[in-house]
C-alpha cells in the first residue's frame, strides 16, 4: 500500500533538517513541488500537521516518525518518505533522534483509511530488516525499491 503512494519523487534521501518542524516543512515542500499538495494550500497542510504534532509527537521509536494530518486540501491521501543518516530531534516517545519520516495527509472525511495508513506504515517501518535496508538503500529509487518489494502482497 505504502509503496503504491510514494515515487521516487516523493522521497529525501538525506533530509537537510536537524529539527521537526523544519523536517516536517521540507517533506511538505517537496509534495507541493510535486503537485501532489497545491502551493496555496501548503500553509493549510502545515497547519494541519502542526496542530496533530503538537497533540503529540509522532516520533514512534525506533528512530521513526510518521508525521499525518487529515486536511481538506486533499482528494486523495498523499505521502512522502525521507531519510536523515545524522538524525533529527522529534520528541519521539524513546527521545532518540529520528532517521525515517513518512508524512501523509488524508482527505478529511477519510477516517479509516487514515487509520488504516497510519497502522500500515507504523507495522511496515516495525520490521527491522527494512529499516536496515532504507538506511542502507544509497539513493531515493532504491528506498523505493526497498518499498517496493518488502510491501505484503495484500497491503
Amino acid at each position: 500500500m505504502l509503496a503504491n503512494l510514494l515515487s521516487a519523487g516523493q522521497i529525501i534521501p538525506e533530509i537537510q533538517a536537524d529539527e521537526r518542524w523544519q523536517a516536517i516543512e521540507e517533506i511538505v515542500d517537496l509534495l507541493v513541488s510535486s503537485r501532489k499538495i497545491d502551493a496555496k494550500d501548503r500553509e493549510d497542510v502545515l497547519a494541519s500537521l502542526r496542530q496533530r504534532e503538537e497533540t503529540m509527537s509522532t516520533g514512534i521509536g525506533f528512530g521513526i516518525a510518521i508525521p499525518h494530518a487529515s486536511s481538506n486540501r486533499v482528494t486523495d491521501v498523499v505521502a512522502a518518505f525521507g531519510r536523515s543518516r545524522k538524525g533529527i530531534e522529534f520528541d519521539s516517545l524513546d527521545n532518540e533522534p529520528v532517521h525515517f519520516i513518512v508524512l501523509f495527509i488524508v482527505p478529511r472525511d477519510q477516517f479509516q483509511t487514515h487509520l488504516r495508513t497510519l497502522a500500515a506504515i507504523a507495522k511496515f517501518l516495525n520490521d527491522r530488516t527494512v529499516r536496515d535496508e532504507l538506511a542502507e538503500a544509497a539513493d531515493a529509487t532504491q528506498i523505493l525499491q526497498v518499498f517496493t518489494n518488502r510491501a505484503p502482497a495484500n497491503g
